[in-house]
């Protein structure tokens, strides 16, 4: 039997943590639960994917609590999101049921055992610890995660390559088709180790890390990585498999380089997008001496041209992109211009931050 009385601002905030990785839809039906688990003046909110797994902790004002219990995460958050913040909440669980009490509200849910809970098993192997702020880690997943494939047959790049070289991290994502680098440098020097984070744990640790220079606790095994910051711990398979040498797809012999306004660059490409073809996205860029032509074209013959005065003295060219690709980067990335590198028309185009190089993004052209 598990007894738990809290206000329901105390409650929902972690329950709201560990809710994202919850699918609605699951062979297993208990994936659809959150586990509770009532110790002394603490609550601990569980949920699982199999491949990650998220606690969040919320601490309780009344009486103590013992006791663990699985129900469903959605139906709860859903009783809780709808309540007044500074209600007073209790959780009466026993047998299979679960009666929520708020006021003069009541809910009966029904809950499954704690005991089949399938948590996740701490990885026993060796591991190496490392901590930093937690916006910095937050940025750099945030100027890379867009870069990431989806569902690829070539499952390593479904996800993040997390790699530590020395006193200085690096995050890197590539669908092959191009490929976002971000670094941040360490207080320390580590040992060399290297780790690809799931597609799902990626995109839950940008929602759920703060903007702060609060730490987070990151610790690497060799089939495991946890992840500890303000109440909150996240523990997530690492995806098997070698990712590709990102070195060596980032290019350092271009000599066109060109400077461009990133809001109107931006702006242009999403006007010219409206006559893009829809399945391949494709843009011509046409460089001349201090001019650019953005084209597009689709299959009922229309085109969408923009011209815009630029400051370039490089070499004549027309590259085709996909267009999805060239606004990802524009829209992730906060400086006022974006410089980019190329070399010719069947060469890739490395596009950074002027005056950081902590930030590559490197994007294939396409034929059109």
């Amino acid at each position: 039997m598990v007894k738990i009385k809290a206000t329901n601002q105390a409650l929902l905030g972690p329950l709201q943590q560990v809710t994202g990785i919850v699918e609605r839809r699951h062979t297993l039906p208990i994936l659809s639960n959150v586990l509770i688990s009532a110790s002394g003046g603490t609550v601990d909110f569980i949920a699982t994917d199999l491949e990650v797994q998220i606690t969040a902790k919320a601490s309780l004002e009344g009486p103590p609590a013992e006791g663990a219990v699985t129900v469903g995460a959605r139906k709860l958050y859903d009783i809780l999101r709808s309540l007044p913040d500074d209600a007073e909440v209790a959780l009466e669980a026993k047998e299979n049921r679960m009666v929520v009490r708020a006021g003069k509200s009541r809910f009966n849910l029904q809950t499954l055992a704690a005991a089949d809970f399938p948590r996740m098993v701490d990885s026993k192997d060796a591991a190496r610890s490392l901590t930093l702020p937690q916006k910095a880690l937050k940025h750099a997943l945030g100027l890379v995660q867009f870069a990431m494939a989806v569902q690829d047959i070539r499952y390593y790049l479904n996800g993040v390559l997390l790699s530590v070289e020395k006193d200085t991290l690096r995050v890197v994502a590539t669908d092959g088709h191009r490929l976002s680098y971000a670094a941040e440098k360490l207080d320390h020097e580590l040992e060399s180790l290297e780790a690809i984070l799931p597609r799902k744990t990626v995109l839950e640790l940008i929602k759920l890390l703060s903007d702060t220079d609060d730490p987070v606790s990151l610790t690497i095994g060799s089939n495991q990585v946890r992840f500890s910051f303000g109440g909150i711990e996240i523990v997530s398979k690492i995806v098997e498999g070698k990712f590709p040498d990102y070195l060596k797809v980032i290019p350092t012999t271009h000599k066109n380089r060109v400077s461009l306004d990133r809001v109107v660059l931006a702006q242009s490409l999403n006007r010219a997008a409206i006559l893009s073809n829809e399945k391949i996205r494709g843009v011509r860029l046409v460089f001349t001496k201090n001019a650019l032509s953005i084209i597009c074209t689709n299959n009922e013959q229309e085109e969408a041209e923009e011209s815009l005065t630029i400051d370039y003295d490089g070499d004549p060219l027309d590259i085709g992109f996909n267009i999805s690709y060239l606004l990802d980067v524009l829209n992730h990335v906060d400086s006022e211009t974006v410089t980019v590198t190329m070399g010719d028309s069947n060469s890739s185009a490395l596009i950074q931050m002027p005056g950081q190089d902590d930030f590559k993004y490197v994007v294939m052209p396409m034929r059109i």
